[in-house]
Order: structure tokens, then C-alpha cells, then sequence
């Protein structure tokens, strides 16, 4: 769809394309501390973007306005047109979030938990099957959420995020804590649902081999600044390493 910015943040018919995120100088202090100083990037249709940095960097923090869920104290952001500062409300619309520390509700069965996703949204059983679907858990589906393993949770809550059909997902650390098997599953899943659907995803991650296997494109991010960007063949021309952890290490000056 060809898309037009107004100066209020509305989202318009018009004859320029607009990227589906469009992140311009976003700065955030907590208690006088800088958080982020200045962060921008840009994410294509139908791409997997990734953020990666050390703990502190300003990851969560970036993905937590881009939700909605905290206002920048300078600079702005777009999804789909819609500024998070001034629409707020329609960026919801056109979103989906994954916290890195999401929590599921224990009394729930895991298609107990799934109907409720879809109730709420308004996705009805297409969206419920959707559900089902993404998250493979079978005949663990009748079984209570305070039964599920950690990865089990996580395949669940990543389903609960995706059934929806969001244009963006935007999902912090997806596979943090989990063994090979369900880190696996859940990266495949997010490449088939962006490949499918072609909505874009952000991700946070500290895995680099999960970083270099899902992503199109990453950003650096140190001291709240971005510091590097490309493809990852890109990055490790450029930088010459072997791999992305070695990228990395050379960008941030570690040891």
C-alpha cells in the first residue's frame, strides 16, 4: 500500500511507500541517566530486523516505545504510518509485542489460553487454529500452562503473538533460556510466519548464530547508540571476520 505521513501522525493514502517501521533520533533517560542517545533505523516489508548488544545497551528499551508501552523524551517512531507518540492507539492495532520476561496464566490450559488470545483480538477460530498451528504443542494443549516447560510457555506466548496476523512483531529475546530443540522450532516459526505473511519482525537477541540464521538485516547497539548496520555477509566483509560474534566483538571494543 503507497502511504502518506501527515505532520499529526496520521496515516494516509498518497503516492510515497512508507517503510513499515521508521525509527528517527529516539532518546530516553531513566532517573538522568541517558538510556538511548539518538537511536535510528529503518525496517523493510517482509523483513526480520535484528537489534543486538550487550546487556544495558538500550534493546528493551527501544522495543518498549516502539510498543507503546514507554514515550520517548526526543525523537519518534512510525509503524505502518502511525507515530507512536501521536496514534498510539492504531500503532496497537498493527502490532504485536513478545516481552523477554512474558508470563503465561497458570490456571489456563494451553487452548484455554489460546481462545482467550483470539476473544480478545477478534480473530475468531481461523485465528485460533492459527494458534494451534504456530505453536505445535499437540495434546499438550489440554494440560494446564503451570505444567508447560519453559520453552512450552515460550512456543505458546510466541503463538499468542503471531495469530493475531500483526503487520510487526516485535519480540524480545524470543529463545532466551531455552534448550536447542524449542530455540529451533521457535526460530523457524518466525521465519515462516514472516515469509508467509510478509509483515516484518524486529528481534533482540545475544545469539549470534540465531541472529546471522533469521535475520536480514541487523543493528549494533552500545551505549544506547547504533553503532553498525547491514546484512550480516555485509558486516562480516567489512568488518573481516569469519562469523558475527566476531563482528561484534570488533564493533563494541570487547575483549
Amino acid at each position: 500500500m503507497n502511504l502518506r505521513l501527515d505532520p499529526i501522525g496520521e496515516n494516509l493514502l498518497g503516492d510515497r511507500v512508507l517503510k513499515p517501521v521508521i525509527v528517527k533520533d529516539l532518546r530516553k533517560s531513566f532517573g538522568g541517566k541517558e538510556v538511548l542517545r539518538g537511536v535510528s533505523f529503518e525496517v523493510e516489508e517482509g523483513e526480520i530486523f535484528g537489534l543486538v548488544g550487550p546487556n544495558g545497551a538500550g534493546k528493551t528499551t527501544t522495543l518498549r516505545i516502539l510498543a507503546t508501552i514507554l514515550k520517548p523524551d526526543r525523537g519518534n517512531a512510525w509503524i505502518m504510518g502511525y507515530s507512536v507518540k501521536e496514534r498510539p492507539e492504531k500503532v496497537r492495532e498493527n502490532i504485536s509485542y513478545l516481552p523477554e520476561d512474558a508470563g503465561v496464566y497458570k490456571h489456563l490450559t494451553g487452548f484455554e489460553f489460546l481462545r482467550m488470545i483470539s476473544e480478545i483480538y477478534g480473530v475468531g477460530r481461523d485465528g485460533l487454529d492459527r494458534g494451534i498451528e504456530v505453536c505445535g504443542l499437540g495434546e499438550a494443549l489440554s494440560n494446564p500452562l503451570s505444567s508447560y516447560s519453559r520453552g512450552m510457555k515460550r512456543r505458546i506466548l510466541l503463538a499468542s503473538a503471531l495469530m493475531i496476523q500483526p503487520k510487526v512483531a516485535i519480540l524480545d529475546e524470543p529463545t532466551s533460556g531455552l534448550d536447542v530443540r524449542h530455540a529451533v522450532y521457535i526460530r523457524r516459526t518466525i521465519k515462516k510466519y514472516v515469509k508467509e505473511s510478509g509483515s516484518s519482525a524486529i528481534i533482540s537477541s545475544h545469539n549470534m548464530l540465531e541472529v546471522e540464521y533469521l535475520c536480514d538485516r541487523i543493528a549494533f547497539i552500545n551505549d544506547g547508540r547504533i553503532i553498525a548496520e547491514g546484512r550480516p555477509g555485509e558486516l562480516k566483509q567489512i568488518y573481516d571476520a569469519e562469523n558475527l560474534e566476531e563482528v561484534f566483538t570488533k564493533v563494541i571494543g570487547g575483549v
